[in-house]
């Protein structure tokens, strides 16, 4: 038996109507995962507005990290919940911490390693790991299907080249109801993220909230992914990066398995 799995959202492109008033949104995301007994951390949006809506809504603590990938608008907020938390652990990959540019502006992480070192341990993690029961960071997706990269972006490692972002992860979590699936980005690709979520977990893939960057895709693609993920997915909630057209268009092609999040919103599995 599984216990129950609880999202929070932190932060969003969007604030609907939710109480407690006074919740902000950014272009960003973060949500906090309470699953089996612990609290989990992933993506801290780009400022201050997911720590600011952690207070107000007055959330359990959480005692880790999970990175989703280096781009600002999910780690700019971390020393906001490092210098007011006791976090243990940050869990990202290698390429969290490697300056990247698009179209000639700085997109990453606007943090050094060292100084996050003085907060919280950093685990490092290319393959998946089991940052809690039944919780996996996915860590690097292998790509079958399309990706959804940024066109005249790129990433400096030992040298200059174009980012194909790597690093982009997203959290799994096995529950009697099968795998609930939290995207930060999904740079990687839903269908390549969903594949590989459910080889890792041993499941099926049935609930998808977070970023999915259905943005990055032109209308004939577009409808083939969402086609896939109708006869995948039994529920989806999805923010930041789809697009606020693209929700649209999954409300009307999901009906009343779609639901709307935002800043805020709570769901609970």
């Amino acid at each position: 038996m599984f216990g129950m799995v609880r999202v929070v959202v932190l932060t969003d492109n969007k604030a609907l109507n939710l109480e407690p008033t006074g919740l902000k949104a950014e272009w960003g995301f973060s949500a906090l995962i309470e699953a089996n007994n612990d609290v989990i951390l992933f993506d801290t949006g780009q400022n201050s507005v997911a720590f600011e809506n952690f207070m107000l809504l007055k959330c359990k603590k959480p005692s880790k990290i999970v990175l989703s990938h280096g781009h600002f608008d999910h780690t700019g907020g971390l020393l906001y919940f490092l210098k007011n938390l006791e976090i243990s652990k940050i869990y990202a990959h290698p390429d969290v911490f490697a300056t990247r540019y698009y179209k000639g502006k700085h997109i990453g992480i606007p943090f050094k390693r060292e100084q996050l070192e003085n907060y919280a341990e950093i685990v490092e993690m290319k393959d998946p790991i089991e940052v809690s029961k039944n919780v996996w960071a996915l860590g690097e997706i292998p790509r079958k299907h399309e990706s959804a990269l940024l066109p005249d972006s790129y990433i400096v490692r030992d040298k200059k080249e174009f980012d194909e972002i790597k690093d982009d992860q997203s959290i799994a979590i096995k529950t009697d109801k099968g795998v609930v699936l939290i995207l930060g980005c999904c740079h990687a690709g839903i269908r390549n993220t969903i594949e590989y979520a459910e080889e890792v977990v041993s499941d099926e893939v049935k609930f998808v909230i977070g970023g999915t960057h259905l943005i990055a895709f032109k209308e004939q693609k577009l409808m083939e992914i969402i086609d896939w993920l109708k006869k995948k997915v039994e529920i989806i909630a999805p923010c930041h990066c789809t697009g606020l057209e693209n929700e649209f268009l999954l409300m009307k092609e999901f009906g009343d398995r779609f639901k709307l999040i935002s800043s805020g919103s709570v769901i609970e599995i």
